[in-house]
């Protein structure tokens, strides 16, 4: 069995060690002196609103304590966190962490253990995949945060004009996709850039195969397997001949092309139904102004988005399933070195209470706690979310997966797929690169 390790924090790609402190828990940690907590919250998942309302609520029941949220990048954000964390000065005290980063900082030692805090969190009722993924030796130090099941978002009007319908198989999605290229051929007919591995997955997934799977007391590559160079054919097919998105660019705001009319379709969690701003329906408001007339123009304007805007769990290989999506998402943990112990778990009780968790279902985020999943609705938004959810999958439960994301070997090697490169060369190398990664 695997042990957390409290002497230290393995460096992500570099091999180096940092001195992270015991995860021992709130009683050993300092609450005198600045009572102001840091939140760390990576990209734009976490609306404004939220934010505000974690600021608000948290003031309000910690007298005398402030909060402040920090945004951080997802990309670069493995050793930043590794920097941060190892430093008394320099750690927040809570973070936000990708469900695929949680194994790694969970068995350095790099969180706090808050088993105890659990059944108050929601107990059996947080993500199982996610909770297992922030638990070591039977001790729980990350929570689930939300997860982001991707969905397909497509331009109405370019299906009409291209004589298509929505695709009910994995295939169909691929001549689909293909027939919208050919219709707009300055554009993409599926937003797929090179390094794009959190989609490209699902055609790995869905095909049988895996990113690495556990072979005794090791892990290896397992994208050479007959079924991932399977799912592998796919997507280079699609990187060939559906899309003209560039070879070295990665999944970022795939709704900005989308947008501009550059793409069909574009797959992303289904909070991205938000970034949708399409020209013909954009009432030009101003972001400070708010006005009841400007509520009323941001009303009308999304109606017009969602009308000229469809969305669809992508299918599976056979009618009536859907593929095995990544199951993208973040957990939450109190970093070992926090001053601020007691304050963060406060915090984090306001995160999993119902008013948040329902504010997250509510904007599109498939909340930890699955007992307010029903907050997202019945619209075609949440149908297609919660299908897309029921077959999704993370990425392999391995130790040191972190270090596999923090040397970028995906997106090198989906970069490669992009551009042409021979499968089985190219898979043989990165599944050598993933093997010395990960033992």
């Amino acid at each position: 069995m695997k042990r957390v390790r409290t002497g230290g924090l393995a460096a992500v790609g570099v091999g180096l060690l940092l001195a992270v402190a015991a995860c021992g828990g709130g009683s050993q940690a300092a609450e005198g002196g600045d009572q102001t907590i840091t939140l760390w919250l990576n990209g734009t998942d976490t609306p404004q609103e939220l934010r505000d309302y974690l600021v608000t609520t948290f003031e309000a029941q910690n007298d005398g304590a402030t909060l402040k949220i920090e945004q951080q990048d997802w990309n670069g954000l493995v050793p930043r966190l590794q920097t941060a964390l190892a430093s008394e000065d320099q750690t927040p005290d809570l973070v936000e962490i990708g469900n695929t980063q949680s194994p790694t900082f969970t068995y350095a030692g790099a969180f706090t253990d808050i088993t105890d805090l659990v059944p108050d969190l929601g107990g059996d009722d947080l993500l199982p995949g996610f909770l297992d993924a922030g638990t070591a030796d039977g001790k729980v130090y990350a929570v689930p945060y939300y997860s982001g099941a991707r969905a397909v978002f497509y331009n109405k009007d370019m299906f009409a004009a291209a004589g298509v319908s929505v695709p009910t198989t994995l295939q169909e999605f691929t001549d689909v996709a293909v027939k919208l290229q050919q219709a707009n051929p300055n554009g993409s007919g599926f937003w797929f850039p090179g390094q794009d591995w959190y989609n490209g997955t699902a055609w790995i997934y869905s095909a049988g195969g895996d990113l690495a799977v556990k072979d005794g007391d090791k892990w290896v590559g397992n994208l050479s397997s007959p079924e991932s160079q399977e799912g592998l054919k796919q997507v280079q097919n699609l990187f060939t001949n559906a899309t003209a998105a560039p070879r070295d660019a990665d999944s970022a705001d795939p709704w900005v092309a989308f947008n501009n009319g550059e793409a069909a379709m574009f797959s992303a969690p289904t909070w991205a139904r938000w970034s949708i701003d399409l020209p013909a329906c954009n009432k030009g408001v101003d972001p400070d102004d708010t006005s009841d007339a400007a509520k009323a123009a941001l009303a009308e304007q999304q109606a017009c988005n969602e009308q000229h805007t469809g969305v669809f769990a992508l299918p599976g290989p056979t009618a009536g399933e859907p593929a095995t999506v990544f199951a993208g998402g973040s957990n939450i943990a109190i970093p070992a070195k926090s001053q601020h112990q007691e304050l963060a778990r406060n915090l984090l009780k306001i995160i999993f209470s119902e008013d948040f968790q329902t504010m997250l279902a509510k904007n599109g985020l498939i909340p930890g706690n699955s007992q307010y999943a029903s907050a997202l609705g019945d619209d075609a938004y949440a149908q297609a979310a919660l299908a897309a959810a029921l077959n999704a999958k993370l990425t392999p439960a391995a130790e040191k997966w972190a270090d596999v994301e923090g040397a970028r070997i995906l997106e090198d090697f989906f970069q490669q797929v992009a551009s042409g490169a021979d499968l089985a060369e190219a898979s043989a190398k990165a599944d050598d690169l993933i093997t010395q990664t990960l033992n």
